[in-house]
């Protein structure tokens, strides 16, 4: 049995020494005369030349092993019936991976039944190649034996999640991919396949000169031990975004598809399971920001849009009260009934503020009142607005 992998570019150590040293010129032009270096790089470890596998090497998880079988008939008799079969043995489950299941008639001496066998590495850990082999001699005699071929599979990557939630029910993923492995990787994909009820939008490309480019460069080869970063927003598709209830609960945002070639185009594929977020509790209430503006004026009134969503099972009747703060003072009527409120619906107000003082100031002071429950739920910091004064505004 032979694992079957591609071969890996030749490196030559390169040996010199100044001129004015005892061997002067003759250990470069040694290395000008050796057909493993590249013409004008003698000194640099690169090569042009192709060296065949000298051991097993290393198998990943999400790589397909390959391997070479090959059965010889080293007597001098012709043997009749030869059946070869080829397991593999993981801590889980053992898989067939014979071409086929119907037996040879028969195998001359110095002949071969030659296989050759491939299977999707999928588990981590020890792995047992069995190889089986029954025939029967001359004599009518029924013999067999069986060898075992053990190597372990190795994990490549380190995958990272990082989940925020977002107060318009989005939801931003930022996973850590790190190689693991002790050579380069290219990563030929990384995409995020979102469960249902989301749609995604990848945030890993830069608009320049009216194309899409990755942020990580043209060429997007992960050296070992490397990490990257890659960020996605989740937006909920437009049939689920209307049900409160229904978002609030979905833990399952989707999995990673991480595509990758290593050395001389050897393909690898991993699939993560599929990624949990931690349910954002909003209470019976909830209350976002629609509309808000970046900056405002000193002393000028401001609108803002507000969505009240009744994320309970019963139906509410709510009063709104704003309270002023130091720098942010409503306009309005405050404690007027907002009427009945069912549950799963939402509602849109649009209210006016002003800010008495400048800088970076703090939306706060919103209150709602459950009539029925005589429950007050309180809203403060619900966003920040920057507050400059006209003067400034004019200047620029």
């Amino acid at each position: 049995v032979m694992r079957l992998t591609k071969p890996t570019l030749f490196t030559n150590i390169p040996v010199t020494c100044e001129e004015r040293d005892l061997p002067g010129n003759l250990f470069n032009q040694l290395m000008k005369d050796d057909p493993s270096t590249v013409n004008g790089a003698e000194t640099l470890m690169l090569g042009e030349m192709l060296t065949l596998p000298q051991n097993f090497g290393n198998i990943f998880l999400g790589e397909t092993f390959s391997s070479y079988i090959s059965v010889h008939n080293d007597s001098n008799q012709i043997v009749k019936d030869i059946l070869v079969k080829a397991d593999l043995q993981t801590s889980s489950q053992r898989l067939n991976l014979s071409a086929s299941s119907a037996a040879v008639a028969e195998l001359k001496p110095d002949c071969c039944i030659d296989d050759v066998i491939h299977h999707e590495v999928k588990e981590i850990g020890t792995h047992i190649l069995v190889c089986a082999v029954s025939y029967t001699t001359q004599t009518g005699e029924k013999m067999y034996f069986r060898k075992f071929f053990k190597f372990q599979v190795l994990k490549p990557l380190d995958v990272k999640t990082k989940f925020y939630n977002a107060e318009t029910d989005e939801v931003f993923l930022e996973a850590q991919i790190q190689n693991i492995t002790t050579s380069p990787m290219f990563m030929e994909k990384v995409s995020l396949e979102p469960s249902i009820m989301y749609n995604v939008a990848e945030l890993n490309t830069v608009d320049t000169a009216g194309k899409r480019a990755s942020t990580f460069g043209s060429r997007t080869y992960l050296q070992p031990m490397d990490t990257r970063q890659y960020l996605y927003c989740l937006k909920p598709k437009q049939e689920f975004a209307e049900k409160a209830g229904v978002i609030k609960g979905v833990t399952v945002i989707g999995k990673l598809d991480i595509v990758w070639k290593t050395n001389l185009g050897e393909r690898g594929r991993l699939q993560t399971s599929q990624l949990q977020r931690m349910a954002p509790g909003y209470g019976d209430v909830r209350l976002s920001l629609e509309t808000i503006p970046d900056t405002v004026n000193l002393e000028e009134p401001f609108d803002i849009t507000c969505k009240i969503t009744n994320c309970s099972e019963r139906t509410m009747d709510l009063v709104l009260e704003m309270c002023n703060t130091n720098s942010i003072h409503w306009c309005g009527v405050s404690g007027r009934q907002l009427g009945k409120l069912h549950p799963s619906s939402s509602l849109h107000l649009a209210l006016t503020l002003l800010s008495s003082v400048q800088g970076l100031q703090s939306v706060s002071g919103l209150r709602l009142t459950d009539t029925f429950l005589k429950r007050t739920y309180e809203y403060d910091d619900i966003a920040q607005v920057c507050v400059i004064s006209s003067e400034v505004k004019k200047e620029s």
